[in-house]
């Protein structure tokens, strides 16, 4: 296998529609990700933390090594030296991904919806333009008056 042919055949992958579409949906994933965390972390968040008591999801973290000193936020907590285990930011995490996952479902789900209607539509035109025999049963244009496969006249 030729330097040539390796070339050659890379070109016919990268330029294939999937391969295309697959990277304008990546692009598009990437810009939809600081949407969907600031849809979280500005919208979401702040009234379930104002309804469980003024909570700040992101500030929420179990010490691994208590010092015994107590810090207001994990900002603070992670300047001094304090190892952390985060898991209002993992609640924060959790909530994008189930608003993308939701997102890419109802996408998906549209998405399909119109190829069914496009194969349903594809259908509905090859029945339009066609008619079986009533002879030989082989498929024939509709305004054909004599059967291509057996020869027989048809009824009109």
């Amino acid at each position: 296998m030729t330097i040539k042919n390796v070339l050659k055949e890379f070109k016919e992958f990268a330029v294939k529609g999937n391969v295309i579409d697959m990277a304008v949906g990546i692009i598009i994933g990437g810009a939809f990700s600081p949407i969907v965390s600031s849809l979280v972390n500005d919208i979401i968040m702040p009234p379930i933390g104002f309804i469980m008591g003024n909570v700040d999801f992101s500030n929420l973290y179990i010490p691994v090594n208590p010092s015994g000193q107590s810090y207001p936020t994990l900002a603070e907590a992670q300047n001094a030296g304090l190892v952390t285990i985060n898991y209002g930011v993992f609640i924060n995490t959790l909530i994008s991904f189930l608003i993308v996952a939701f997102s890419v479902f109802i996408l998906v789900k549209f998405i399909n919806k119109l190829k069914a209607e496009k194969k349903e539509e594809t259908c509905n035109e090859a029945a339009v333009t066609t008619k079986e025999c009533p002879y030989c049963c082989s498929t024939i244009n509709i305004n054909a008056k004599k059967c291509p496969f057996c020869a027989s006249e048809l009824p009109q």
